[in-house]
């Protein structure tokens, strides 16, 4: 008869579902629980935070009511994160911290839990005309699908990565890539991915992202219409026409209703491309890493031959994109062809004011995971009166202390920009699943009303955050196995 785990020198963690037998001196298979002489505790602290400014915003200590004790700061606010409480799992039990405390003499609690995210995932914006790869095309991590390219917004490409079907609904294998994926771009650290039919870009949350092995370097000004918009009277009487090469919206100066308000003159230019609109072109060339985000080198492709009606020799051309990145100096010769020259200083200059207002290029990552009803179980037993109590703006919801946008409709659907928490926040569970630390913050009063549990509320001096937060397991079963 074999002696069971729970038993011997193993103790069983019920922090998930997977419910690791873990020996002394061990961790689980999150690394976040181990065997501590015996007792179950978590590797990594529980995280508070200091806040110098109050929830009132006061900014000097004469501003508040009462006698200034003549300090010239306040002492900080202590804000009790999530990171390394705990978490709910199983479902019955209380959130592991929910603590009490007065601000601006309003008695306030706060409930944190490190909840665990099957349904979760991030939303990536990185800063770049260059083309990433076909909407919906699927994004790839060691050769794994961890999710999709969605739309593209201004000046940015955008990916949706994660969700429940990569995490839980491929191979193991997916799961795994996803999770580690996600954890690492949440937590701010490096990751690699491709693009089918498209591009290898390397994606870290607060830098700019690394396109087929070159870094970025800006953000575009606008679509080629825009930047017309905006430089068109610093071109005025220094060149005859401007090209502003851009993958949506190449614009032209003499046929752009700036052009027109400034009396710039028609100069016979003919472009490839769809007309929208005067001196606006859609689909001048395919997507690519080129000028302007195409997959062109030589912008004279996208020209074709002047109106030798209108069209004059010794015409000046500035073909540029959208970044400055790529810019050249053309004159008509005798036979109306563009011959390129060296670009004049006034010109020159007007190529880095595009440069110098375009925003650096960045990568940024939001964590998006939906609050469920068994985390929502640790705050009240009844989960849908907090629901509605954030709904109603008298619970506010924060993710280890960095303000969240929560999402209309129902549930608790919230995304965060993952730059703003304190490192290595994120966690895994082998589910796989995330786990990621949210803060419910209320009314004392607004508690005890959505039928919190106020049992199990402590008064925050009571928190000491050096000490080995101890979690039961629970009781142990005998017999064989």
């Amino acid at each position: 008869m074999s002696t069971d785990a729970t038993t011997s020198d193993k103790i069983r963690c019920d922090a998930c579902p997977v419910m690791c037998y873990i020996k002394p001196g061990a961790a689980g298979a999150c690394d976040r629980y181990a065997n501590h002489d015996g007792q179950l505790v978590r590797v990594d602290p529980h995280v508070l935070l200091e806040r110098t400014v109050s929830h009132g915003g006061r900014l000097v200590p004469f501003q508040a009511s009462g006698d200034w004790d003549g300090k010239l700061v306040h002492e900080p606010d202590v804000f009790v994160t999530a990171i390394g409480a705990g978490t709910t799992y199983p479902d019955y039990k209380p959130a592991p911290f929910i603590v009490s405390s007065e601000i601006d003499g309003v008695d306030m609690v706060t409930v944190v839990t490190e909840g665990i995210f099957s349904y979760c995932g991030v939303k990536v914006k990185i800063d770049t005309d260059r083309f990433l790869g076909p909407e919906t095309a699927t994004v790839r991590v060691q050769g794994e699908a961890v999710g999709h390219v969605t739309t593209s917004e201004y000046g940015s490409q955008m990916l949706s990565l994660g969700g429940v079907h990569h995490l839980t609904g491929g191979s193991k294998k997916e799961g795994r890539v996803t999770c580690d994926a996600l954890m690492d771009l949440s937590n701010c650290k490096p990751v690699e991915m491709t693009i089918d039919g498209g591009a290898t870009v390397v994606v870290q949350a607060g830098y700019p992202p690394i396109v087929n092995g070159v870094p970025e370097e800006r953000m575009r000004v606008g679509c080629g219409s825009a930047t017309i918009g905006m430089f068109a009277k610093q071109w005025q009487g220094k060149v005859d026409e401007v090209v502003v090469v851009d993958d949506h919206i190449t614009g032209v100066l003499s046929e752009h209703q700036a052009g027109k308000v400034l009396d710039i003159q028609d100069t016979g230019i003919k472009m490839k491309g769809r007309r929208s609109t005067p001196g606006r072109y859609f689909q001048v060339a395919e997507p690519g890493t080129g000028w302007g985000g195409t997959q062109i080198s030589d912008p004279l492709s996208i020209l074709g031959p002047f109106d030798p009606k209108v069209a004059k020799p010794g015409t000046t051309m500035l073909m540029v994109s959208t970044t400055g990145e790529h810019a050249a100096y053309y004159e008509l010769d005798d036979a109306l062809k563009p011959v390129e020259k060296t670009m004049p200083p006034d010109l020159q200059s007007s190529v880095e004011r595009i440069q110098e207002n375009c925003e650096p290029a960045l990568c940024t990552v939001l964590f998006m995971g939906g609050a469920g009803g068994s985390l929502r179980a640790g705050v009240t037993d009844n989960p849908v009166r907090l629901t509605r109590s954030v709904k109603d703006a008298l619970t506010r919801v924060t993710c280890g202390g960095a303000p969240v946008y929560v999402w209309p409709g129902g549930g608790i659907t919230f995304m965060v920009d993952v730059t703003r928490l304190p490192a290595g926040a994120f966690g895994y569970v082998p589910t796989p699943a995330l786990v990621a630390p949210i803060e419910f913050t209320m009314r004392l009063s607004d508690y005890a009303a959505l039928g919190g549990h106020m049992d199990h509320v402590r008064p925050l001096a009571s928190l000491n955050a050096g000490e080995i937060r101890q979690v039961t397991p629970p009781p142990p079963k005998t017999g064989a196995r």
